[in-house]
């Protein structure tokens, strides 16, 4: 499948603890024991150290290790100064490679399990690092298909966004560029990982994603997995409330009111679908999410503007919906309007948004199904069967 998104390329400027790629390989390499330590051989070790150790860490990084390889000596006040300083450089040096190789897995190598394990070692020893968790989280809707990683991220994802929220502040965002990014990704993330077993809560995670200036605005399958949490969650709630209280019955205030409150969903779930719709385009990619999501959006938009036999306004709907802002979740409504409008939506949006109840016949009380009518009551349609397409992997962001 596409890579959904783009990740931001930054060029990080990174304080002492950086060091080149060609260096990194050298903690994994046995202490190095040499055979003379004499005093005279330590302090030029310990010299070089001291003039390459801004400018050659790798370099200063193995001399620090032939130093304290050697017995301590005699021991001065000032020899046991060199030694715990070199000591708490080379654990400065070695936790900084870790979360340098920590990055590369996740976002250049895209070896996920093994960036989660590493991960994980790095919070073990630091776990108020929130940079890291973070990172894990806002990758966590790419190891979906891995049901132990994917149940980490989750955490990782919710944890971060608790540690954003309460004000936690972090001057470099490193690959993900800034705070929007970050916050947009570790919503997607919870959104995607909690879907299916809870779409009303996941909806108002996948809502927040796609306000943020991120590629994720701009995805085909955000939409798609907006219009689906929509159709699983809030929509199947009130169509299964309204069966029971007034399917197969004659209309009534409460009926109606029922149905103005389905009407909102229904309308949010085609602008979901449209986006959906419009935003995959020809990309061959995504031409089998797109039949689906586009056989979801007639289905949605006939049952609320059944005299549109020709489509039209569906069609002008997918010509302009991009530009128009996502509507937010609607508001539940307590009584209906003075006048409920019975006029089909208009092709400049999917329903009038403030909930009046429009229905495809309105001198008879009907509302027409996807499947057919029936005269003098009133149904609504069956959430939709087909699962919300999952998004694709990322490249860099």
């Amino acid at each position: 499948m596409k890579k959904l998104i783009t990740f931001l390329s930054i060029s990080t400027t990174v304080a002492i603890l950086a060091l080149p790629v060609a260096a990194r390989t050298s903690i994994a390499q046995p202490d190095v024991v040499i055979q003379e330590c004499t005093q005279e051989t330590k302090d030029a070790l310990y010299a070089e150290f001291l003039k390459i150790r801004n400018t050659d860490q790798a370099k200063a990084y193995d001399d620090a290790k032939k130093y304290l390889a050697c017995p301590p000596g005699e021991v001065t006040e000032a020899s046991q100064k060199i030694v715990d300083y070199l000591k708490k450089w080379v654990k400065a040096y070695e936790d900084g490679t870790k979360k340098i190789r920590f990055r590369e897995l996740l976002y250049k190598e895209k070896k996920y399990p093994e960036a989660y394990a590493l991960g994980k070692e790095i919070l073990a020893a630091e776990p108020d690092n929130t940079m890291v968790t973070v990172h894990l989280g806002a990758n966590g809707y790419l190891v979906a298909n891995n049901p132990s990683l994917a149940a980490e991220s989750l955490e990782y994802a919710k944890k971060a966004i608790q540690a954003l929220d309460s004000g936690k502040v972090i001057t470099d965002w490193e690959e993900l560029g800034k705070q929007d990014v970050a916050v947009a990704y570790l919503n997607f993330t919870v959104g995607a990982l909690t879907l299916e077993k809870d779409p009303a809560n996941a909806l108002k995670n996948l809502l927040k994603a796609a306000q943020f200036e991120t590629p994720l605005k701009k995805s085909a399958a955000t939409y798609g997995y907006i219009a689906g949490a929509y159709e699983t969650g809030p929509y199947a709630k009130l169509s299964d409330a309204y069966k029971a209280c007034c399917a197969g019955k004659e209309e009534t205030p409460e009926s109606k009111l029922a149905l103005a409150n389905i009407n909102q969903i229904v309308d949010r779930m085609i602008d979901g679908y449209a986006r959906a719709v419009a935003l995959a385009g020809t990309d061959p990619a995504y031409a089998k999410q797109k039949e689906q999501w586009n056989d979801s959006l007639t289905q949605w938009y006939k049952f609320r503007n059944a005299t549109d036999t020709q489509l039209t306004g569906l069609k002008d709907l997918l010509a302009s919906i991009l530009t128009k802002p996502l509507p937010p979740e609607p508001t539940p409504l307590t009584s209906l309007p003075a006048t409920p409008a019975s006029t089909p939506a208009s092709a400049s949006g999917t329903g009038t948004g403030n909930g009046t109840a429009s229905t495809s016949a309105p001198a008879t009380s009907t509302t027409t199904t996807p499947a057919g009518s029936t005269a003098n009551k009133t149904t609504t349609p069956a959430a939709g069967t087909k699962p919300a397409p999952k998004p694709d992997r990322p490249r860099n962001r």
